[in-house]
């Protein structure tokens, strides 16, 4: 017998899918920007907009869903877990255009090394893709992964600050590469929240 909620869960799931979709795209398009010096300002703001207003659906959707079928165990653990996943996706694509936005506003940054972002932003895609996919399939496994990627990202994050602290480099290079670091970690770290998202509906706790 089909239960009711059925039909709701599956709804909020779907738009979860597309939003990992157009996070994922966005996080990409950000990267895309500061490699080779692209002014994708417009097409952020609209892949941002895109995931605003998604995520503005999920959380409707789970307030109907409480309120109309008062689910208990698993199913509320879930809902729950929808709306963190959703912030989290969210927030990853206003980022993502907060990235485009310092390529925008420090002009030219062709002259700066950008090997540090690189990998930073390397690691951050996995991390979002595993996360994804670790709400998706409620895996443990990729769950605990993007947990400890995240510890590697922070780690990055600190060494490029205090390289910039101590000096040396190129001023404006320094300080655009800090700011796209600092995204960057936020990124990361709601990909660690959507991976604690998926235990959280496995375990209970």
């Amino acid at each position: 017998m089909v239960r009711l909620i059925e039909s709701k869960l599956k709804d909020i799931s779907t738009l979860l899918g597309e939003m990992a979709v157009l996070s994922q795209k966005a996080l990409s398009l950000a990267v895309e920007s500061f490699v080779n010096n692209r002014p994708l300002e417009h097409e952020a703001f609209t892949l941002a907009e895109q995931l605003r207003s998604l995520h503005d659906k999920v959380m409707d959707l789970s307030t109907e869903a409480i309120a109309r079928y008062q689910p208990v165990a698993t199913d509320l653990r879930f809902i729950r877990a929808c709306g963190e996943v959703s912030y989290g996706l969210y927030r990853t694509g206003r980022y993502a255009y907060d990235i485009v936005g310092t390529v925008t506003v420090f002009g030219d940054l062709r002259g700066c090394s950008w090997d540090d972002v690189i990998r930073t932003s390397g690691v951050v895609k996995e991390m979002l893709t595993l996360a994804i996919e670790a709400f998706s399939n409620l895996d443990e496994r990729q769950a605990l992964d993007v947990i400890r990627m995240d510890d590697v990202v922070d780690g990055e994050y600190r060494r490029y600050l205090s390289r910039v602290i101590e000096g040396g480099g190129e001023r404006r290079c320094d300080i655009a590469g800090l700011l796209i670091m600092r995204y960057l970690e936020r990124m990361a770290d709601h990909a660690n929240a959507i991976a604690e998202a998926a235990l959280y509906v496995v375990r209970g706790t």
